[in-house]
């Protein structure tokens, strides 16, 4: 199977559901922008400090393609057809869980942060831009479509959890947060 299949090279792309829609269309830019995260998130996970993240941000990882699955399919049929692609509110609990895990170590939050710090932290603090992008783009998507509710949580729920990753390795690299 070869890589190009020159089935986009007027603009269009298709959908799972074999539809096709301009390359410029809301669901194509919702679940493009969740790629981008994904994508930051796999440079995130080139960084060697903290191995007990890797896991944490794996799963993230995985759950981000069932994300876009489910963006990727106007008539929201994968994921009832496939487990693996959906987001459920357990999904959801599992990011809050996280938050309320890492959050405990650290200082409570009395003012913004600037982002940035150690490497890791700028990274995490990147990722948590680009899923409030997607998250802005879902949310438009779904003035106009349906769009799960679970998926919506999710993405709102995860850009909460990498600020909180955000500060949590800025504070295990011994980066104090330069507060605005």
């Amino acid at each position: 199977m070869k890589i190009y299949t020159k089935t986009g090279d007027r603009g269009e792309t298709g959908l799972i559901d074999g539809s096709r829609v301009s390359k410029d269309d809301l669901r194509v830019v919702a679940y493009g922008e969740i790629d981008e995260l994904n994508a930051v998130l796999g440079v995130i996970q080139a960084e060697p400090e903290h191995p007990d993240l890797h896991a944490l941000v794996r799963g993230i990882q995985r759950d981000l393609f069932a994300l876009g699955a489910q963006l990727a399919d106007p008539k929201g049929r994968v994921g009832a057809r496939k487990a693996k692609a959906a987001v459920s509110e357990e999904q959801t609990a599992a990011l809050e869980a996280a938050i309320d895990r890492y959050d405990a170590e650290l200082p409570p939050l009395k003012a913004f942060v600037l982002p940035g710090g150690a490497r890791l932290g700028a990274l995490f603090h990147h990722a948590r831009t680009v899923c409030r992008r997607a998250e802005r783009s879902v949310i438009a998507l779904a003035r106009q479509q349906d769009v799960d509710p679970a998926v919506i949580a999710y993405v709102n729920r995860l850009s909460d959890l990498l600020f909180t990753l955000a500060r949590y390795a800025n504070q295990t690299a011994g980066m104090p947060e330069e507060k605005w």
